[in-house]
């Protein structure tokens, strides 16, 4: 059975993707359910992950401070980040769980920093790097459109 494409919405398009031309990329059959797989166009690094919902394409840079993606897990259609342990869900491109380090979610509300269960709680940074935690805005992913044909992925890909 073929894999389908997870929906989007439409406004999380990433920029000049909408028009593009549609680029090949693997045997549809290479990517299994569960599993994440970047790919390297030029300098554009994209996360292919096969979740619950279908097949996604994003940038795989995670949306708080652009570590890869696909170094971190996927659980159903939730990615963790492997550097601050953020979890972003797939089917809505925002954060389930804000990064470790804190900062503004992607409608500007403000999260302080944690500590993960079992690990000694951190005192916040003084000075110009609190400052500067307190104005990382965790953005929203961004969708590179897929398709399927003859049994392969292609992806619109801006030039």
């Amino acid at each position: 059975m073929e894999p389908r494409i997870a929906p989007f919405r439409a406004e999380l398009t990433a920029d000049g993707a909408a028009g593009a031309s549609f680029v090949d990329v693997s045997a549809a059959a290479e990517l299994a359910p569960g599993t994440m797989r970047r790919v390297s166009f030029g300098e554009r690094d994209v996360l292919f992950a096969h979740t619950t919902d279908g097949l996604v394409a994003v940038d795989d840079r995670c949306p708080h401070m652009s570590a890869p993606l696909s170094l971190g897990e996927l659980d159903g259609c939730v990615v963790s980040c492997p550097l601050h342990e953020g979890r972003f869900d797939f089917r809505s491109g925002e954060p389930v769980r804000m990064p470790t380090t804190g900062g503004l979610d992607p409608a500007g509300r403000y999260h302080p920093t944690w500590t993960p269960e079992g690990r000694e709680a951190r005192p916040e940074p003084p000075g110009r790097k609190a400052e500067a935690r307190h104005y990382t805005r965790v953005r929203r992913f961004r969708y590179y459109p897929l398709r399927i044909v003859d049994g392969r992925i292609e992806i619109a890909l801006p030039s």
